[in-house]
């Protein structure tokens, strides 16, 4: 039997200290190219390593009671570059530059021929998981929309084709992840946000393109940028609706820290809503009060069927004891609200 109102991380969660240096990690704006420089680990011994923090992140998440478990990205030095750096058609060796959505200059990978992907980048991370856990499992890959937005294009005639092209690349990812073993794959595309114009000229074309021929449970994560590093959030959404016409089951949105105006949720009829209702701005922990109390804005917009509890964004920047905390918050939020339904 299904359980109501089933919580889950959007992807990240910390890592060790023994394993990146973090201080350095929050120093900067997320990696776009490889910043080896992150471990503290000898490349001979990284792989292990980055084990030993997965199982440790699993770990975290069953003994919070989370339903659906994800590998907490600890290979990752952001949510994007493992992936966008493993295709073929971009030059490592010189990157390019192109304005994060904080408006900054950020190096990125340069995209010098097509892009193509020429072997799979995650699913020895999916099959690890299914391994070491026997919940139900996601995992998170970058959007094509978003990589577009993260590299230099000096090969591509525009910005739609390069999109596209990247968008055949996580579908042949998907496709690979869902047969390791994956139960929920999650597209992560918070450029959609970010540029609103450009995601409405072709953004869910290449989101889409993405998803084509995919039968496996599918996500979207919109959002507004990690709480660390992008501190101001808007009102609202300046691209969502128009997620009701993506080929995803499920739309992550976030609504704790920017206290969002959950009736927008209304006009995603048929789209099942993962819920962010903990803010990651702070290292306060929620009750669990507080928690129900987010997740009851949504009902009259929402069936609680049709919901899925989640952080608002990726846990990477909280101090784990904070992470954690959190989480359990967020578990024992659910369990009120569902409670509270039951009767």
């Amino acid at each position: 039997m299904a359980v109501l109102l089933p919580t889950t991380l959007v992807g990240s969660y910390p890592q060790p200290d023994w394993l990146i240096d973090r201080e350095k990690l929050a120093g900067r704006f997320p990696p776009r190219v490889r910043a080896r420089e992150l471990w503290r680990v000898a490349p001979n011994w990284l792989d292990q390593a980055q084990d030993d923090a997965t199982l440790i992140a699993i770990r975290d998440q069953e003994r919070a009671g989370l339903d659906i478990v994800t590998d907490g990205e600890m290979r990752r030095e952001s949510y994007s570059n493992r992936f966008a750096t493993a295709l073929e058609g971009v030059d490592l060796d010189n990157p390019g530059v192109a304005l994060d959505r904080s408006g900054h200059p950020n190096p990125v990978p340069r995209v010098v021929g097509k892009i193509r992907r020429v072997h799979p980048v995650e699913v020895r991370d999916v099959q690890f998981l299914h391994a070491n856990t026997d919940r139900r499992i996601k995992m998170t890959v970058p959007g094509p929309f978003t990589m577009s937005q993260q590299a230099q294009n000096d090969f591509y005639a525009d910005e739609e084709a390069l999109a596209l092209d990247y968008a055949a690349a996580v579908n042949e990812e998907i496709r690979d992840l869902f047969a390791a073993g994956a139960d929920i794959v999650q597209i992560d595309e918070p450029y959609m946000q970010a540029r609103p114009e450009k995601a409405r000229q072709y953004g869910l074309k290449a989101l889409n393109r993405a998803l084509d021929g995919i039968t496996g449970c599918t996500a979207v994560h919109i959002c507004f940028g990690y709480a660390a590093i992008i501190h101001q959030r808007p009102s609202g959404y300046s691209f969502l609706p128009e997620l009701a016409e993506c080929g995803a089951q499920q739309i992550s949105i976030e609504t704790a820290q920017s206290s969002l105006d959950c009736s927008v949720l209304s006009r995603l009829a048929g789209k099942t809503i993962l819920l962010g209702v903990l803010d990651l701005s702070t290292h306060d922990v929620e009750t669990p009060e507080t928690v129900a109390a987010r997740i009851r804005r949504a009902l009259p917009f929402v069936t609680p069927e049709r919901l899925i509890v989640a952080p608002d964004c990726g846990l990477k920047y909280l101090p784990r004891e904070v992470a954690y905390r959190k989480m359990r918050a967020m578990v024992d939020g659910a369990a009120i609200v569902r409670a509270a339904l039951s009767r």
